[in-house]
């Protein structure tokens, strides 16, 4: 018998973090009895006197949100970690083994408006959020005991996120955490034996192979990675090699945040819901050393897998075994390129 990769089960290997991914092509025809998930209104208010995240309102911690007009940003209220420098002695026996770790947690508020979404804001607007996340990496990224700044966003009920006004965070921390460290040990083996980088190259392979591409600009390309592990997981890159978020010039940020924009949108379109993710940058340490082995990219990993109500489970054999898929990532690119660029909502 003849390999098909549309047919057949194969594993794909993941070069950003040495892992495999099991791909089963054959298990999308299975029928569905398990879990439904609620599927959220669409209609909220453009401010909720409830919701301690639009302007003017109070928080839980009894301040009191200023009157803004575009990114709102704050210190955590409940913050997962604490910026206290202290004291500690490792014990000797190694099955026992910690380090206390410092950071700062921050809250970007994408806009005044509880009820819009990336995918419902304009291009400008998402620029905007851009600047900020700009501003926050430089300013975090400048003190002596932050190594890594994560920017990443939780989208949706689905995705654990407690509160629906858009917004996201900022976790900034002395150490590279797990799946970052990870990543940074390839990209420098990568670059140490082949003296290239290695996303700037897999951005020229994505092109050249044009299959996974779902959307591309004058300076930004989003493909379904080739070992793509949730069902429409995306990347988001720039073609030109840029290390961090502070490299871009003026055209290569509206173009990163028009490849924003035209990717939720499509996401919003596949299930004509508001579709959950979990997205965020990878970028270079901020440890004032230089790294032409980074390559900045942005992650978007959305659960959903049938439609609004099926959700893709990480369970059984991927908590014990390895990252499984059905569809494959050719087939949900195709999907995915072939849906509409203008939102559901205003067709």
């Amino acid at each position: 018998m003849v390999f098909d990769r549309n047919e057949h089960p194969h594993r794909r290997y993941n070069p950003l973090l040495g892992e495999w991914i099991l791909v089963s092509p054959q298990r999308a025809k299975r029928p569905w009895q398990g879990q439904q998930e609620t599927v959220v209104s669409d209609t909220l208010p453009s401010h909720d006197p409830s919701c301690y995240l639009c302007a003017g309102n109070t928080r839980a911690n009894g301040e009191i949100n200023p009157d803004y007009s575009d990114c709102f940003v704050f210190d955590n209220d409940f913050a997962a970690l604490l910026n206290r420098e202290v004291q500690y002695t490792a014990p000797p026996d190694s099955f026992f083994t910690l380090q206390p770790e410092r950071g700062i947690n921050r809250v970007v508020c994408f806009s005044p408006y509880h009820h819009l979404t990336l995918a419902e804001m304009n291009v400008t607007a998402i620029e905007k959020v851009i600047s900020t996340w700009q501003s926050e990496f430089e300013q975090l990224g400048q003190l002596d005991y932050i190594n890594h700044v994560q920017i990443f966003e939780n989208k949706g009920a689905v995705m654990g996120c407690s509160n629906p006004h858009p917004h996201g965070q900022i976790w900034a921390q002395s150490s590279l955490p797990t799946q970052v460290a990870k990543t940074h040990e390839h990209l420098t083996r990568y670059y140490q034996q082949k003296g290239t980088n290695l996303l700037s190259d897999y951005v020229q392979a994505e092109i050249q192979a044009k299959e996974r591409v779902v959307y591309s600009n004058a300076h930004c390309i989003v493909v379904v990675p080739f070992w793509a592990t949730w069902p429409y997981e995306t990347l988001l890159l720039p073609k030109r090699t840029i290390a961090t978020i502070l490299e871009f010039t003026a055209a290569e940020k509206a173009s990163f945040a028009e490849a924003i924009k035209v990717l939720t949108v499509k996401y919003d379109n596949l299930f004509q819901t508001s579709f959950p993710y979990s997205a965020g940058i990878h970028q270079a340490p901020t440890d004032g050393m230089p790294h032409p082995e980074w390559h900045l990219h942005m992650h978007f990993y959305p659960p959903l897998l049938r439609s609004a109500s099926v959700k893709k489970f990480m369970v059984g054999y991927e908590m014990l075994g390895e990252a499984q898929r059905d569809i494959t990532p050719e087939q949900s690119a195709a999907l995915l390129r072939e849906t509409s660029n203008q939102h559901y909502k205003q067709t």
